[in-house]
């Protein structure tokens, strides 16, 4: 009897372990994402600076931008830590300057504000709907969306509003709609860092203005925009 009643037990702890052990062999496996994509949305505050400048031209306030949109990630290789990405965006830029801008006759004048001249505000703004282009390279992995990347590429960019004021004690200029700024307007850019805050640049590839003159010398002047941009899926 004690014999039978051994197996019995050994029997029905065997039992129990084998119920035990067969929901971990039936668990559903985990698959991996081969096709995920990242950094849909951006949007970016820069600090905004001129090179080629005329003589005299000065920035004597902090001048800044703002860009946001979206852009459609393309992933190129197996491990989809290289693509192409592009899409649609907007941007508005601030240039605080002494250049003054006035349209006494319905054609616009330039001149340099002497420094002995004291005014509130001198600055022009452009609104600009950007095709950005760009190649990327990052450390991405379908678990995390915390990693390394470099990108850079081009935006093409299309004017859609600009206003220059000119705001003095003694008087207020408002000129919109100048015909002397480029409507089209593309530069090259580049963003580096880690997780969601990056690093920024542009660099402008053609003049802001296409025929502009002060003192009869040519406004050639281009954009730099230096600052940080943030990356959402």
């Amino acid at each position: 009897m004690r014999i039978l009643l051994s197996c019995f037990l050994f029997l029905s702890v065997l039992n129990v372990f084998s119920q035990e052990n067969a929901p971990t062999e039936n668990a559903p496996e985990i698959k991996v994402d081969s096709l995920y994509r990242e950094d849909q949305f951006y949007f970016a505050i820069t600090y905004n600076t001129l090179v080629d400048k005329p003589s005299g031209l000065s920035q004597r306030k902090f001048s800044s931008g703002l860009s946001a949109g979206f852009l459609r990630d393309m992933p190129i290789n197996k491990k989809r830590t290289v693509a192409i990405a592009s899409g649609i965006g907007f941007t508005y830029n601030n240039y605080n300057q002494n250049l003054a801008i006035s349209s006494p006759v319905g054609t616009q004048v330039y001149a340099i504000i002497d420094s002995d001249n004291l005014y509130d505000k001198n600055k022009f703004s452009l609104l600009s709907v950007d095709v950005p282009v760009e190649f990327r390279w990052r450390t991405s992995t379908y678990e995390s969306h915390k990693f390394w990347r470099i990108y850079g590429g081009f935006k093409f960019s299309y004017l859609m509003y600009d206003r220059s004021v000119f705001n003095s004690a003694d008087a207020k200029v408002v000129v919109t709609g100048n015909k002397d700024i480029n409507r089209f307007q593309y530069g090259a850019y580049i963003s580096s860092g880690y997780n969601t805050i990056n690093l920024y640049a542009y660099y402008g590839l053609n003049s802001l203005f296409k025929s502009a003159k002060v003192n009869e010398e040519p406004v050639t002047m281009r954009a730099l925009n230096l600052g940080i941009i943030f990356y959402i899926l």
